[in-house]
């Protein structure tokens, strides 16, 4: 992790930046559904899971949420902070040994309404498996600092 500080005049519309893969493993299905308490069978069965159309186990949505915001918190901003998360939609289903990796792209921004010298930059938060396929979208509000 490094230290960056952006100001709410630096971010541009479009600019991208994509993470590195995490393999999704059965330890983090037990450890996730331990941690939630979300014991479903879809999680946790695999032999009930064999004979659902979905045929294998599928991952907690909030577990590739978790992974998937996770690995893109590799820069610290000291003038932005993190308001919350809109839109978030569980696309495509992510598995035992799926790999997932997550793209980042700056939609829009935003003076914001309720702090004087602050901005809303708002973030696409795009979470593919190994096929290239988004498995999870998300916007993500940041409050950021303006220059002046």
């Amino acid at each position: 992790m490094n230290i960056q500080t952006i100001y709410y005049e630096d971010y541009r519309i479009g600019d991208v930046r994509e993470t590195f893969g995490r393999t999704i493993t059965e330890t983090d299905f037990v450890v996730h559904a331990g941690h939630t308490g979300d014991f479903f069978p879809h999680h946790m069965d695999a032999e009930w899971c064999a004979t659902q159309d979905f045929g294998q186990r599928i991952a907690h949505g909030t577990m590739v949420f978790s992974i998937g915001i996770g690995l893109s918190a590799s820069v610290i901003n000291p003038v932005a902070f993190s308001y919350g998360y809109d839109r978030l939609r569980f696309i495509k289903p992510v598995h035992i040994n799926d790999t997932i990796r997550t793209r980042l792209t700056i939609d829009r921004k935003s003076p914001d309404p309720k702090r004087e010298g602050m901005g809303q930059v708002i973030e696409k938060c795009e979470v593919l498996n190994q096929r290239d396929e988004i498995v999870l979208f998300a916007e993500h509000i940041y409050l950021v600092e303006m220059k002046s």
